[in-house]
C-alpha cells in the first residue's frame, strides 16, 4: 500500500500537488479516526455501567482529530520542499499547537480522573471536597509547567537558565510559606495513616472532645458537645496524641459507677441493673452489658454497670437515662444508696472537760 502510494505521488512533478493529495489522505484518516473514536468506542462504552468512560471519549475524540490534522499538515510542508527557515516556523507552530491541544485534553483527563478518584475514597477517608481543587490545581500547574518547556525546546530555546531560576524560586516560596507547606503535608499524612474521618469522634491530647466535622488543607475542626468549632492546624494534629472513640467499631464503652448499702443482696443488684441496661434502646445487645462488684468501700459495696452504648454521641443522654432508671428501680427495690454521714453525740454532764 506504501509503495503503491508513493508510486502514485511520484507520478505528479509538481511537489504543490503532491502536498494536496497528502493533506486530503491525512483528511481522511483523520475522519476516520474521529468516527472510530466516537462511533464504535462509544457504543463499546454502552456495555459498562460508569459513565467514566463515555466522558473520557468526548474528551479526546476531537484532540485526535485534530491531531492527525496536524500532521498532515506537517508531512505535506515537508513535501513542498521550501526554505528551511518557512519549515522551522511551520513546524514549530504546528507542534506548538499539539503541544497546547494535549496539555488542555490531558488537564481535563486528570481532572476527570482525580474527581472520580476522590469521590470514591471520600466516603472512606473522610476528606473534605476541597481537597478535589487543591489536587487540579497542582497538577494543572505541573502539566503547564512541562507543556511549556516542551514549547521552548521546540523553538530551540534554552531552558537551563529558567530551570535555575525557578529552583531558586521555589526555595524561596517554600521557605516563605514553610507553615503551610507544613500543614499541607500534615494533611497528606492523615489521608494516608487514616487516624480519624469525618464524623469520628476524637479527643486530643489538650482534653477537647467532639466530633470531625471536616479535614481541610489547612486544618481539621471538630465541633464539641457545646456546638463550638475547634481548628487544629494539620501540622500540630499530624503530630499529637489523638484517641478515637469511633475506631475500630462506632460503639462506645461506657461504665456507671453505682454503690449499696451493705447488706443489700448483690445478685438482685446486679439483676436490676442488667435490665436497666438491656432496656435502653442506645444499648448495644452485643457485646452484652455485664455488672461488675469492684470494692468494698467505706459506706458501701461499689459496682459498675459496663455496656456499650451505638456511637459515641449519646454517651451523655445513655447515662443520663440509665441513672435515672437506676435511682427509680432502686426505691421500687427498697435499695439503699449510701452516702457519706456523721453522727455527732452531745454530751449533758457538767464539768465534763474535766473528766
Amino acid at each position: 500500500m506504501k509503495q503503491y502510494l508513493t508510486e502514485y505521488l511520484n507520478s505528479f512533478s509538481s511537489p504543490v500537488i503532491k502536498a494536496v493529495i497528502i493533506f486530503v489522505l491525512y483528511i481522511l484518516l483523520a475522519k476516520i479516526a474521529d468516527i472510530l473514536t466516537d462511533k464504535v468506542f462509544r457504543r463499546l462504552a454502552k456495555f459498562t455501567k460508569s459513565e467514566f468512560d463515555d466522558r473520557m471519549i468526548d474528551l479526546i475524540h476531537r484532540p485526535v482529530f485534530f491531531t492527525v490534522i496536524a500532521l498532515g499538515s506537517i508531512h505535506s510542508i515537508k513535501i513542498l520542499n521550501t526554505s528551511d527557515k518557512f519549515i522551522f516556523y511551520a513546524n514549530g507552530v504546528l507542534f506548538s499547537f499539539l503541544v497546547i491541544l494535549w496539555c488542555i485534553c490531558i488537564i481535563k483527563i486528570s481532572n476527570l480522573i482525580i474527581k472520580n478518584t476522590i469521590h470514591k475514597v471520600r466516603d472512606i477517608t473522610g476528606l473534605s471536597r476541597e481537597l478535589t481543587p487543591l489536587v487540579e490545581n497542582i497538577w494543572k500547574v505541573l502539566v503547564i509547567i512541562g507543556s511549556s518547556m516542551f514549547i521552548l525546546s521546540i523553538w530551540k530555546i534554552n531552558i537551563t537558565p529558567l530551570l535555575a531560576s525557578a529552583g531558586i524560586a521555589g526555595v524561596a516560596v517554600a521557605l516563605a510559606a514553610k507553615d503551610t507547606l507544613a500543614n499541607f503535608f500534615g494533611g497528606i499524612s492523615i489521608f494516608v495513616d487514616k487516624p480519624y474521618k469525618i464524623g469520628d469522634y476524637i479527643v486530643l491530647d489538650s482534653g477537647e472532645r467532639g466530633e470531625v466535622v471536616s479535614i481541610g488543607i489547612r486544618s481539621t475542626r471538630i465541633k464539641t458537645r457545646d456546638d463550638i468549632l475547634i481548628s487544629i492546624p494539620n501540622s500540630v494534629i499530624a503530630n499529637t496524641k489523638i484517641i478515637n472513640e469511633s475506631a475500630p467499631v462506632p460503639n462506645f464503652r461506657i461504665r456507671v459507677p453505682i454503690s449499696v448499702a451493705y447488706g443489700t443482696d448483690i445478685n438482685r443488684v446486679e439483676d436490676i441493673l442488667l435490665v436497666i441496661a438491656g432496656s435502653n434502646d442506645n444499648v448495644q445487645n452485643s457485646p452484652e452489658p455485664r455488672v461488675r462488684f469492684r470494692t468494698f468501700g467505706d459506706s458501701g459495696l461499689h459496682f459498675e454497670l459496663l455496656c456499650w452504648a451505638k456511637e459515641p454521641a449519646v454517651r451523655g443522654k445513655t447515662i443520663h437515662e440509665i441513672n435515672k432508671e437506676i435511682y427509680f428501680k432502686f426505691n421500687e427495690a427498697d435499695v439503699t444508696i449510701p452516702f457519706p454521714h456523721r453522727t455527732v453525740y452531745l454530751r449533758k454532764e457538767k464539768n465534763w472537760q474535766s473528766a
